[in-house]
């Protein structure tokens, strides 16, 4: 049975989203305003539809793909909320709302299920997990502002931003967001990182045992760092780091179904 968390999360999400379209067609103080405050409150809802999940499968919700998935969408939402706070421009919420509710709907589409409770338990691997999704979750911001830069970039150089491209924030703005993100991603990475190999010295004696999938996150780290470094430099700032931020994110998602799955055989072997 769907929880009413979910199904109210979803109706404020999608009323959400309605209200930024509609601030960005014709911007105006209730549209923004209303598209804010559905947000905070669908975050709200969400919260507890995590609640009421973890309490139906007695796990935490990250204990399941579709759990996983779920708070990876909260924590996108919250992200994103945090850069609007910041940088005060709602122009870029039409964009990060389709993909919040396309892995919310994702997450819950199939019914909650008890499951077996994994051997990595404890607080400080709960804060590693829960730091490195919403690690993740910062750069897929990143990914989504560094496109909407390069579009606005190539329609100022024709000459044809149209009605709503007139809307969208500043250049500089989306670079200033873009580094805001990145920056919450990899101090979020970097905290996460550490308490992992804290709780692997607890449970196995060593920081480091190879691991592949601490390579790769080292490598996720490092190349966004380098990002960071880059991206304030006269030689590539603007169009030239946001493709590098829009090659970092493709590097996210294929590490762990390419890279790691080559890496884990290599290291099965050696």
């Amino acid at each position: 049975m769907t929880s009413p968390y979910v199904i109210a999360t979803l109706l404020f999400y999608a009323a959400s989203l309605a209200l930024y379209i509609w601030n960005l067609r014709e911007p105006s103080r209730a549209a923004g305003i209303g598209a804010t405050s559905s947000l905070v409150v669908a975050l709200g809802l969400h919260y507890l539809a995590l609640l009421a999940r973890s309490r139906l499968i007695h796990a935490v919700p990250y204990d399941d793909l579709f759990g996983s998935l779920s708070l990876f969408a909260w924590l996108l939402a919250a992200t994103y909320l945090c850069l609007e706070a910041i940088h005060r421009r709602r122009a870029v919420g039409p964009f990060v709302l389709p993909i919040v509710l396309g892995v919310f709907l994702l997450a819950h589409l199939p019914a909650a299920r008890p499951v077996n409770a994994p051997p990595a338990q404890g607080p400080l691997f709960a804060f590693h997990v829960t730091l490195n999704i919403l690690a993740y979750s910062a750069f897929a911001i990143s990914f989504v502002l560094s496109i909407i830069f390069l579009v606005q970039n190539r329609r100022l150089r024709d000459h044809k931003l149209g009605v709503v491209g007139w809307r969208f924030p500043a250049l500089d703005v989306l670079e200033r967001m873009t580094r805001s993100s990145v920056l919450i991603g990899c101090a979020s990475l970097a905290a996460g990182m550490t308490a992992g190999l804290i709780w692997a010295h607890r449970l196995e004696g060593q920081y480091w045992d190879g691991d592949p999938k601490v390579i790769v996150t080292v490598l996720i780290f490092l190349i966004y760092v380098g990002y960071t470094f880059l991206s304030r430099t006269a030689a590539w700032r603007g169009a030239r780091a946001s493709a590098l931020c829009i090659f970092n994110f493709m590097f996210v998602i294929f590490s762990y179904s390419i890279v790691n799955r080559y890496l884990s055989h290599f290291h099965r072997y050696f």
